[in-house]
């Protein structure tokens, strides 16, 4: 797919999850989608470190997932994205393969603590957006997974503080990564370690 026809189609994805969210009393049943500058800079970023082993803890509808998906199929990558919601992964599936990206992306229903769990990595990009109050555990299963030069990213920084200080404080916690807020978006955490150290 040419790159203005991608942009249609993700400006698409995003304007129905906007308009579905608008319906929904319930938060859980929203899509909450990655706001668009945030995800093209995920892209940027996974483009020119050229990342290529990345996951995706919160798949929803699959916007920021085919974002994603998009730069590592310029990496030559693969992209494995969780969700726990049988019905977003769904809407994910078809997203993606409208895309043409569905190759790139292998999607896994289930509690996202409990995957990571079997994962066996290594990854070097991983993306934190969906439960705050579980991605410490998450990241603390994740450890011996991470690739020696590995990016961290978690959203909702700046939106969620209370929510996601948990997870501040456990990447804080780990050696020779150097952190920054970011304040795009809804607040984006980058963490970074090199594999030179």
């Amino acid at each position: 797919m040419k790159d203005a026809d991608m942009r249609v189609l993700l400006a698409e994805v995003y304007e129905t999850g906007q308009q579905y969210d608008a319906q929904q009393q319930e938060r859980s049943k929203k899509m909450l989608n990655l706001e668009p500058e945030t995800a093209q800079f995920l892209n940027i970023l996974i483009r020119s470190s050229r990342r290529t082993q990345l996951l995706e803890i919160g798949t929803s509808n699959g916007y920021s997932t085919i974002w994603l998906a998009w730069a590592a199929a310029v990496t030559g990558g693969q992209v494995i994205s969780i969700d726990h919601d049988a019905h977003k992964q769904a809407l994910a599936d078809a997203n993606l393969r409208r895309a043409g990206l569905r190759k790139v992306v292998d999607l896994i229903c289930g509690d996202a603590t409990e995957v990571v769990a079997g994962l066996p990595g290594p990854f070097d990009c991983i993306f934190f957006d969906a439960d705050r109050y579980s991605a410490p555990a998450q990241l603390a299963l994740l450890i011996s997974k991470l690739a020696p030069d590995v990016l961290l990213l978690a959203d909702n920084v700046l939106s969620h503080p209370n929510e996601i200080a948990g997870y501040l404080n456990a990447l804080e916690a780990l050696p020779r990564f150097d952190r920054v807020i970011v304040p795009i978006g809804k607040g984006l955490s980058v963490a970074y370690r090199s594999a030179a150290g």
